[in-house]
């Protein structure tokens, strides 16, 4: 073999070699370049999923709120309807109540009447008390009670004033006498009590 075969040999060689040396680096630039938009792609993901996770958290505990807070205003609404049914049906007979309390006033007028002819009267007396009994247990059952604050001091909350008189016994403002009895139903004022005061 001549030495210039030879050398076009050792020239096609290193040709070679170039030409694998140049197919590997543009590989694994090939590869680094997708690594790297893989790399990038990924990260972009992971920013995306991050940012939706806190929108979801976000809206769940808006929603978790919102439900605590109807929550609470039903439980109030249920409470205080509650509360109105009870007092609607407490107070429900206070006019039918005002109105039996002229027929207790009655019976007391006669009574008092009868006063003084009790042995002429005796069974009639008997009767109209009994009658007056039965009324005031009646009255105790639906919680409507009669008060009586003769010799306390005048409270414009339960009485009202119908006439001052002198008085040098007792102090100033004094109940001295009641001309209509107060009644009150489940501690509410029904009736006002009329009084006479010490002035």
């Amino acid at each position: 073999m001549s030495a210039e075969n030879e050398n076009v040999k050792n020239k096609q060689y290193e040709d070679d070699v170039d030409m694998d040396n140049i197919a590997e680096n543009a590989e694994a630039g090939e590869t680094s370049e997708q690594n790297d938009t893989v790399s990038g792609d990924g990260e972009a993901d992971k920013t995306a999923h991050d940012d939706g996770r806190d929108k979801l958290e976000k809206d769940f505990a808006k929603l978790k709120d919102d439900y605590v807070r109807l929550y609470a205003e039903m439980d109030n609404m249920k409470k205080r309807a509650q509360q109105e049914s009870e007092k609607t049906i407490k107070f429900a007979v206070s006019s039918f109540a005002k109105e039996l309390l002229a027929v207790a006033d009655n019976l007391e007028r006669a009574i008092a009447a009868m006063g003084d002819n009790k042995e002429s009267c005796a069974e009639l007396l008997k009767g109209v008390e009994l009658t007056q009994n039965e009324l005031t247990k009646v009255f105790e059952k639906f919680g409507i009670k009669r008060f009586n604050h003769i010799g306390e001091k005048f409270d414009p909350n339960f009485e009202r004033v119908v006439q001052e008189i002198e008085d040098k016994k007792a102090k100033s403002g004094v109940i001295l006498a009641e001309l209509q009895a107060g009644y009150t139903i489940h501690d509410r004022i029904l009736r006002e009590a009329m009084v006479v005061v010490a002035k």
